[in-house]
């Protein structure tokens, strides 16, 4: 069947913390023991959870977007 969804929120959130060590480790920084462990278990996933979680990502970054600019640049009506 489908994968429980805390599970790909989870994913998400990993990837997310994921990302943000590797940002820390490409500037020289040192990492701390719980952003290592992050590393690790990202690169752990398989490549469809992290294509799921980043997949979902992508679609909800967008999909805020589209609503957000909607909103922003929508026409406004006139009300009769």
């Amino acid at each position: 069947m489908s994968e429980p969804a805390p599970e790909i929120f989870d994913d998400l959130y990993l990837g997310l913390r994921a990302g943000g060590a590797l940002r820390k480790q490409r500037r020289g920084e040192e990492l701390t023991t719980e952003e290592v462990e992050v590393l690790s278990r990202w690169q752990r996933l398989s490549m469809w959870r992290k294509s799921l979680a980043l997949g979902a990502f992508a679609i909800g970054t967008f999909g805020l977007g589209v609503t957000v600019g909607g909103l922003v640049f929508g026409r406004r009506r006139k009300h009769a």
